[in-house]
Protein backbone atom coordinates (compact mmCIF):
# COMPACT_ATOMS: atom_id res chain seq x y z
CA UNK A 1 0.00 0.00 0.00
CA UNK A 2 3.31 2.41 0.52
CA UNK A 3 4.43 1.89 -2.69
CA UNK A 4 1.17 2.78 -4.34
CA UNK A 5 0.74 5.90 -2.09
CA UNK A 6 3.83 6.96 -3.61
CA UNK A 7 3.78 6.29 -7.22
CA UNK A 8 0.06 8.18 -6.90
CA UNK A 9 1.92 11.12 -5.99
CA UNK A 10 4.80 11.05 -8.20
CA UNK A 11 2.14 10.57 -10.83
CA UNK A 12 0.39 13.79 -9.43
CA UNK A 13 3.32 16.02 -9.05
CA UNK A 14 4.57 14.77 -12.53
CA UNK A 15 1.56 15.79 -13.85
CA UNK A 16 0.94 19.09 -12.09
CA UNK A 17 4.81 20.18 -13.16
CA UNK A 18 4.35 19.17 -16.77
CA UNK A 19 0.73 21.57 -16.90
CA UNK A 20 3.01 24.26 -14.92
CA UNK A 21 5.84 24.35 -17.48
CA UNK A 22 3.45 23.95 -20.35
CA UNK A 23 1.39 27.25 -18.99
CA UNK A 24 4.52 29.28 -18.35
CA UNK A 25 5.63 28.50 -22.08
CA UNK A 26 3.18 29.33 -23.70
CA UNK A 27 2.65 32.75 -21.71
CA UNK A 28 5.88 33.65 -22.91
CA UNK A 29 6.44 31.65 -25.96
CA UNK A 30 4.23 30.94 -29.37
CA UNK A 31 1.30 29.10 -28.55
CA UNK A 32 1.89 26.68 -31.42
CA UNK A 33 4.69 25.24 -28.76
CA UNK A 34 3.03 23.03 -26.84
CA UNK A 35 4.27 19.93 -24.63
CA UNK A 36 1.19 18.08 -25.31
CA UNK A 37 3.61 14.76 -26.00
CA UNK A 38 4.68 14.62 -22.57
CA UNK A 39 1.61 13.65 -21.31
CA UNK A 40 1.81 10.42 -22.61
CA UNK A 41 4.86 9.49 -19.86
CA UNK A 42 2.28 9.87 -16.72
CA UNK A 43 -0.18 7.38 -18.60
CA UNK A 44 1.82 4.99 -19.68
CA UNK A 45 3.02 4.82 -15.65
CA UNK A 46 0.00 4.94 -14.68
CA UNK A 47 -1.02 2.14 -16.71
CA UNK A 48 2.20 -0.23 -15.33
CA UNK A 49 1.61 0.55 -12.03
CA UNK A 50 -2.12 0.15 -11.87
CA UNK A 51 -3.07 -1.33 -15.18
CA UNK A 52 -6.34 0.20 -17.19
CA UNK A 53 -7.60 1.76 -14.41
CA UNK A 54 -4.55 3.35 -13.60
CA UNK A 55 -4.17 4.55 -16.55
CA UNK A 56 -8.22 5.95 -17.49
CA UNK A 57 -7.79 7.64 -14.07
CA UNK A 58 -4.54 9.34 -15.16
CA UNK A 59 -6.06 10.38 -18.39
CA UNK A 60 -8.90 11.85 -16.47
CA UNK A 61 -6.42 13.66 -14.23
CA UNK A 62 -4.07 15.25 -17.12
CA UNK A 63 -7.26 16.05 -19.32
CA UNK A 64 -8.53 18.14 -16.23
CA UNK A 65 -5.36 19.91 -15.90
CA UNK A 66 -5.41 20.62 -19.32
CA UNK A 67 -8.64 22.15 -19.72
CA UNK A 68 -7.23 25.80 -19.09
CA UNK A 69 -5.62 25.60 -22.36
CA UNK A 70 -8.98 25.67 -24.63
CA UNK A 71 -10.02 28.95 -22.39
CA UNK A 72 -6.74 30.57 -21.58
CA UNK A 73 -6.04 34.54 -22.60
CA UNK A 74 -4.00 34.02 -25.69
CA UNK A 75 -5.28 33.59 -28.86
CA UNK A 76 -6.19 30.90 -30.29
CA UNK A 77 -7.02 29.61 -33.99
CA UNK A 78 -9.18 27.06 -34.98
CA UNK A 79 -6.26 24.91 -36.01
CA UNK A 80 -4.90 25.01 -32.44
CA UNK A 81 -8.29 24.16 -30.84
CA UNK A 82 -8.41 21.25 -33.26
CA UNK A 83 -4.69 20.30 -32.33
CA UNK A 84 -5.55 20.25 -28.82
CA UNK A 85 -9.14 18.43 -29.09
CA UNK A 86 -7.30 16.12 -31.15
CA UNK A 87 -4.66 15.52 -28.34
CA UNK A 88 -7.34 14.42 -26.04
CA UNK A 89 -8.97 12.09 -28.32
CA UNK A 90 -5.68 10.34 -29.00
CA UNK A 91 -4.02 10.45 -25.37
CA UNK A 92 -7.81 8.53 -24.41
CA UNK A 93 -7.13 5.92 -27.13
CA UNK A 94 -3.77 5.55 -25.85
CA UNK A 95 -4.79 5.24 -22.15
CA UNK A 96 -7.29 2.83 -23.05
CA UNK A 97 -5.10 0.30 -25.07
CA UNK A 98 -1.82 0.73 -22.94
CA UNK A 99 -3.78 0.05 -20.00
CA UNK A 100 -5.59 -3.33 -22.18
CA UNK A 101 -2.10 -4.56 -23.13
CA UNK A 102 -0.61 -4.42 -19.59
CA UNK A 103 -3.75 -6.16 -18.27
CA UNK A 104 -3.49 -8.48 -20.34
CA UNK A 105 -0.02 -9.00 -20.16
CA UNK A 106 -0.18 -9.08 -16.14
CA UNK A 107 -2.81 -12.39 -16.95
CA UNK A 108 -0.71 -14.01 -19.58
CA UNK A 109 1.78 -13.86 -16.41
CA UNK A 110 -0.38 -14.58 -13.44
CA UNK A 111 -1.27 -17.53 -16.22
CA UNK A 112 2.64 -18.57 -16.31
CA UNK A 113 2.97 -18.73 -12.90
CA UNK A 114 0.12 -20.81 -12.64
CA UNK A 115 0.85 -23.76 -14.93
CA UNK A 116 4.57 -23.25 -13.46
CA UNK A 117 3.85 -23.81 -10.30
CA UNK A 118 1.28 -26.71 -11.27
CA UNK A 119 4.79 -28.42 -13.32
CA UNK A 120 6.95 -28.04 -10.59
CA UNK A 121 4.52 -29.22 -8.38
CA UNK A 122 4.15 -32.68 -10.51
CA UNK A 123 7.38 -32.71 -10.52
CA UNK A 124 8.39 -32.37 -7.02
CA UNK A 125 5.41 -35.32 -6.44
CA UNK A 126 7.16 -37.73 -9.26
CA UNK A 127 10.59 -37.14 -8.19
CA UNK A 128 9.16 -38.27 -4.58
CA UNK A 129 7.32 -40.99 -5.40
CA UNK A 130 9.96 -42.39 -7.67
CA UNK A 131 12.57 -41.83 -5.14
CA UNK A 132 10.45 -44.16 -2.73
CA UNK A 133 9.75 -46.52 -4.97
CA UNK A 134 12.89 -48.13 -4.72
CA UNK A 135 13.56 -48.40 -1.30
CA UNK A 136 9.48 -49.54 -0.89
CA UNK A 137 10.01 -52.20 -3.26
CA UNK A 138 13.04 -53.62 -1.57
CA UNK A 139 11.16 -53.84 1.67
CA UNK A 140 8.18 -55.52 0.23
CA UNK A 141 10.77 -57.97 -1.42
CA UNK A 142 12.59 -58.57 1.49
CA UNK A 143 9.34 -58.90 4.04
CA UNK A 144 8.42 -61.22 1.52
CA UNK A 145 11.40 -63.70 1.73
CA UNK A 146 11.78 -63.52 5.56
CA UNK A 147 7.72 -64.63 5.71
CA UNK A 148 8.42 -67.51 3.24
CA UNK A 149 11.45 -68.59 5.15
CA UNK A 150 13.70 -67.46 2.34
CA UNK A 151 17.47 -66.85 1.81
CA UNK A 152 19.60 -64.64 4.99
CA UNK A 153 17.21 -63.60 7.42
CA UNK A 154 20.14 -61.09 8.79
CA UNK A 155 20.98 -59.83 5.40
CA UNK A 156 17.13 -59.26 4.35
CA UNK A 157 16.97 -57.17 7.49
CA UNK A 158 19.76 -55.29 6.95
CA UNK A 159 18.42 -54.17 3.83
CA UNK A 160 14.83 -53.54 5.23
CA UNK A 161 16.83 -51.54 7.56
CA UNK A 162 18.79 -49.55 5.04
CA UNK A 163 15.73 -49.04 2.62
CA UNK A 164 14.02 -47.22 5.26
CA UNK A 165 16.82 -45.35 6.35
CA UNK A 166 16.76 -43.98 2.76
CA UNK A 167 13.06 -43.37 2.59
CA UNK A 168 13.71 -41.54 6.03
CA UNK A 169 16.05 -39.65 4.57
CA UNK A 170 14.53 -38.44 1.70
CA UNK A 171 11.58 -37.33 3.73
CA UNK A 172 13.86 -35.39 5.91
CA UNK A 173 15.48 -33.53 3.00
CA UNK A 174 11.87 -32.64 1.59
CA UNK A 175 10.96 -30.94 5.27
CA UNK A 176 14.12 -29.31 5.49
CA UNK A 177 13.61 -27.63 2.34
CA UNK A 178 10.05 -27.01 2.61
CA UNK A 179 10.70 -25.27 6.06
CA UNK A 180 12.75 -21.68 6.34
CA UNK A 181 16.39 -21.84 7.28
CA UNK A 182 16.48 -20.02 10.78
CA UNK A 183 19.96 -19.12 11.35
CA UNK A 184 21.91 -18.01 14.59
CA UNK A 185 24.50 -15.33 13.02
CA UNK A 186 27.47 -15.07 15.01
CA UNK A 187 30.88 -13.78 14.15
CA UNK A 188 32.86 -16.41 13.57
CA UNK A 189 36.36 -16.93 11.51
CA UNK A 190 35.62 -18.09 8.57
CA UNK A 191 38.97 -19.94 8.06
CA UNK A 192 37.66 -22.30 11.05
CA UNK A 193 34.47 -22.80 9.17
CA UNK A 194 36.14 -23.88 5.90
CA UNK A 195 38.61 -26.05 8.17
CA UNK A 196 35.98 -28.35 9.61
CA UNK A 197 33.82 -28.41 6.42
CA UNK A 198 37.09 -29.24 4.30
CA UNK A 199 38.01 -32.24 7.06
CA UNK A 200 34.39 -33.57 6.73
CA UNK A 201 34.88 -34.12 3.52
CA UNK A 202 39.00 -35.05 3.46
CA UNK A 203 37.82 -38.97 3.83
CA UNK A 204 36.18 -38.93 0.80
CA UNK A 205 38.29 -37.00 -1.06
CA UNK A 206 40.97 -39.70 -0.10
CA UNK A 207 38.56 -42.88 -1.03
CA UNK A 208 37.80 -41.24 -4.57
CA UNK A 209 41.80 -40.54 -4.80
CA UNK A 210 41.36 -36.89 -5.11
CA UNK A 211 43.57 -34.69 -4.08
CA UNK A 212 41.77 -31.96 -1.76
CA UNK A 213 43.63 -28.61 -0.62
CA UNK A 214 42.83 -25.72 0.92
CA UNK A 215 43.88 -21.88 0.40
CA UNK A 216 43.18 -19.17 3.22
CA UNK A 217 44.71 -15.96 4.30
CA UNK A 218 47.08 -16.26 7.28
CA UNK A 219 44.69 -13.66 9.38
CA UNK A 220 41.38 -13.60 10.40
CA UNK A 221 38.67 -13.60 8.43
CA UNK A 222 35.91 -12.47 10.12
CA UNK A 223 31.85 -12.65 9.39
CA UNK A 224 28.41 -12.99 10.80
CA UNK A 225 27.66 -16.33 10.08
CA UNK A 226 25.69 -19.55 11.18
CA UNK A 227 28.79 -21.92 11.04
CA UNK A 228 26.63 -25.12 11.19
CA UNK A 229 24.64 -24.31 8.54
CA UNK A 230 27.57 -22.47 6.62
CA UNK A 231 29.23 -25.86 6.64
CA UNK A 232 26.34 -27.55 5.29
CA UNK A 233 26.55 -26.04 2.46
CA UNK A 234 30.17 -25.85 1.58
CA UNK A 235 30.22 -29.54 2.20
CA UNK A 236 27.60 -30.20 -0.24
CA UNK A 237 30.07 -28.14 -2.91
CA UNK A 238 32.76 -30.05 -1.57
CA UNK A 239 31.28 -33.20 -2.41
CA UNK A 240 30.11 -32.26 -5.42
CA UNK A 241 33.39 -31.29 -7.09
CA UNK A 242 34.63 -34.61 -5.17
CA UNK A 243 31.99 -36.46 -7.38
CA UNK A 244 32.74 -34.96 -10.32
CA UNK A 245 36.44 -35.33 -10.23
CA UNK A 246 38.49 -38.29 -11.69
CA UNK A 247 41.37 -39.93 -9.81
CA UNK A 248 44.47 -38.18 -8.75
CA UNK A 249 42.54 -34.78 -10.12
CA UNK A 250 42.70 -31.76 -7.49
CA UNK A 251 39.63 -29.96 -5.58
CA UNK A 252 40.74 -26.38 -4.31
CA UNK A 253 39.13 -24.24 -1.96
CA UNK A 254 40.19 -20.74 -1.48
CA UNK A 255 39.06 -17.77 0.76
CA UNK A 256 40.16 -14.51 -0.69
CA UNK A 257 39.15 -11.06 1.16
CA UNK A 258 37.77 -8.57 -1.19
CA UNK A 259 36.83 -4.79 -1.28
CA UNK A 260 33.16 -5.12 -0.45
CA UNK A 261 32.62 -8.97 0.32
CA UNK A 262 34.88 -12.53 0.99
CA UNK A 263 35.26 -15.05 -1.89
CA UNK A 264 34.76 -18.81 -1.43
CA UNK A 265 35.69 -21.08 -4.14
CA UNK A 266 35.42 -24.34 -4.43
CA UNK A 267 36.88 -25.40 -8.07
CA UNK A 268 37.24 -29.07 -9.56
CA UNK A 269 38.69 -30.36 -12.94
CA UNK A 270 36.34 -32.92 -13.56
CA UNK A 271 33.48 -33.54 -15.97
CA UNK A 272 32.28 -30.47 -15.89
CA UNK A 273 28.28 -28.82 -16.31
CA UNK A 274 26.43 -28.45 -19.50
CA UNK A 275 24.08 -25.88 -19.68
CA UNK A 276 20.74 -27.29 -18.71
CA UNK A 277 22.40 -28.41 -15.69
CA UNK A 278 23.68 -25.16 -14.38
CA UNK A 279 20.34 -23.54 -15.26
CA UNK A 280 18.63 -25.81 -13.01
CA UNK A 281 20.74 -26.95 -10.42
CA UNK A 282 19.04 -24.73 -7.86
CA UNK A 283 16.07 -25.94 -9.22
CA UNK A 284 14.55 -28.00 -6.35
CA UNK A 285 14.63 -32.12 -7.06
CA UNK A 286 16.72 -31.73 -9.95
CA UNK A 287 19.28 -34.25 -10.05
CA UNK A 288 21.03 -36.31 -12.99
CA UNK A 289 22.48 -38.48 -10.31
CA UNK A 290 21.83 -41.65 -10.11
CA UNK A 291 21.16 -41.15 -6.31
CA UNK A 292 19.96 -38.39 -4.13
CA UNK A 293 17.18 -36.21 -4.07
CA UNK A 294 18.54 -32.97 -6.04
CA UNK A 295 17.56 -30.78 -2.71
CA UNK A 296 21.13 -30.41 -1.99
CA UNK A 297 22.04 -27.03 -3.81
CA UNK A 298 19.35 -25.56 -3.43
CA UNK A 299 19.24 -26.04 0.33
CA UNK A 300 23.32 -24.86 -0.46
CA UNK A 301 21.28 -21.60 -1.58
CA UNK A 302 18.76 -21.20 0.45
CA UNK A 303 21.67 -20.69 3.20
CA UNK A 304 23.40 -18.72 1.40
CA UNK A 305 20.79 -16.56 0.42
CA UNK A 306 20.03 -16.32 4.50
CA UNK A 307 23.25 -15.01 5.20
CA UNK A 308 22.78 -12.25 2.90
CA UNK A 309 25.18 -14.01 0.00
CA UNK A 310 25.31 -14.95 -3.33
CA UNK A 311 26.20 -18.31 -4.96
CA UNK A 312 28.31 -18.26 -8.44
CA UNK A 313 29.05 -21.03 -10.80
CA UNK A 314 31.23 -21.19 -13.64
CA UNK A 315 31.17 -24.79 -16.02
CA UNK A 316 31.73 -26.08 -18.60
CA UNK A 317 31.70 -29.30 -19.77
CA UNK A 318 34.97 -31.45 -19.72
CA UNK A 319 36.64 -28.57 -17.99
CA UNK A 320 35.71 -28.52 -14.46
CA UNK A 321 33.46 -26.51 -12.36
CA UNK A 322 33.90 -23.25 -9.60
CA UNK A 323 31.32 -22.02 -7.39
CA UNK A 324 32.03 -19.64 -5.56
CA UNK A 325 29.89 -18.15 -2.45
CA UNK A 326 30.00 -13.98 -1.75
CA UNK A 327 29.77 -12.79 1.77
CA UNK A 328 30.02 -10.29 3.69
CA UNK A 329 32.51 -9.66 6.31
CA UNK A 330 33.86 -7.61 9.37
CA UNK A 331 37.62 -7.06 8.36
CA UNK A 332 39.99 -4.15 9.09
CA UNK A 333 40.35 -2.58 5.72
CA UNK A 334 44.74 -2.78 6.02
CA UNK A 335 43.91 -6.56 5.82
CA UNK A 336 42.58 -6.48 2.55
CA UNK A 337 44.92 -7.15 -0.63
CA UNK A 338 46.80 -9.51 1.64
CA UNK A 339 48.14 -12.32 0.09
CA UNK A 340 47.01 -15.75 1.62
CA UNK A 341 50.04 -17.96 2.96
CA UNK A 342 48.10 -20.33 4.38
CA UNK A 343 47.75 -23.80 2.62
CA UNK A 344 46.73 -27.31 3.72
Amino acid sequence: MVNRKYYIIAIGIFLALLTLIHVLILQKLSPRVVLEELYYIPILFGALQFGLKGSLLTWLSASLLYLPFFFGSWSMTLMDFVDRVLHLVFSAVFALLAGLLVERAKRQQKELERNRYLANLGHVAATIVHDLKNPIITILGFARRIREGKGNIDAAAEAITESAQNMQKIVHNVLDFSKPVHLELKEVDLRDVIRQASESCRAKAEENGIKLTVHMPNFPISALADSFNMQRALINIINNAIEASGKGQQVRIALVAKKRFVSITVKDYGSGMDSETIENIFFPFYSKKSSGTGLGMAITKKIIDGHQGRINIKSQTGSGTEVEIELPYNLPRMAIGNVYSSKT
